[in-house]
């Protein structure tokens, strides 16, 4: 019996999946055994990027199947924790603070476009959607 993966599917996927790219496509159509997720707080960067309404209901509905996790009192105090280090010397913002500490805490592999903006994260678990 395969592995089942867990992963957390950062914003920028997300958006090129949106825009069509055919490089993060299969990550949303690949293999049967790998469960995807979002932050709660690439949900709302998803939605505010929305053009208008129908835009907004667009995204909810093509990402309805996704896994959303909400923040809790772990995952906020590691985002703190990253922030008082990072945003100095790595201009480490809050959105992607909380996405780390969501990937961390809920011991998730982060798939991301943007490898620079997570690689100094201790312990954070990093791939690449092509190498899914």
């Amino acid at each position: 019996m395969e592995e089942e993966l867990d992963y957390l599917i950062d914003t920028c996927v997300f958006i090129d999946y949106l825009r069509g790219n055919p490089n993060v496509y299969s990550v949303f159509t690949g293999g049967k055994n790998i469960n995807l997720s979002m932050s709660v707080i690439t949900m709302m960067e998803l939605l505010i990027g929305a053009f208008n309404k129908k835009e907004v209901i667009y995204i909810q509905n093509a990402f309805r199947d996704i896994n959303v996790i909400h923040i809790n009192e772990n995952i906020s105090r590691l985002a703190l924790k990253y922030v008082s280090t990072f945003s100095k010397s790595h201009n480490l913002q809050i959105p992607d603070a909380l996405i780390a500490a969501t990937s961390v805490e809920m011991n998730m592999k982060l798939i991301t476009l943007n490898v620079s903006d997570f690689h100094y994260i201790p312990d954070i678990d990093i791939g690449h959607p092509v190498v899914l």
